[in-house]
């Protein structure tokens, strides 16, 4: 789940694994280009989080919309849709 959703500041993005895995959680804007990669490599068994402030991997803010949170591990792919209020 992501939690503040819509949110103007800050969102986190929680995720369970049910075993270690190689992960990637990315958030995409609506065209499918990557805007930032919040987390990539190894991770433990059980929940996790990150959190996103509405900016891109240079560190710029993004503009208010729709962007898709993807999370891909070694059981899948699964996404969310987010809604930046600034």
């Amino acid at each position: 789940p992501c939690y503040p959703n819509p949110f103007n500041s800050t969102t986190t993005i929680g995720f369970a694994l049910p075993q270690a895995a190689p992960v990637e959680l990315s958030v995409y804007n609506l065209g499918g280009q990557e805007i930032r990669r919040l987390t990539s490599g190894w991770q433990t068994a059980g929940w996790h989080a990150a959190a996103w402030d509405g900016t891109d991997d240079a560190g710029s803010q993004v503009a208010s919309g729709v962007y898709v949170c993807r999370l891909r591990a070694a059981d899948g792919v699964a996404s969310r849709k987010v809604l930046l209020l600034r």
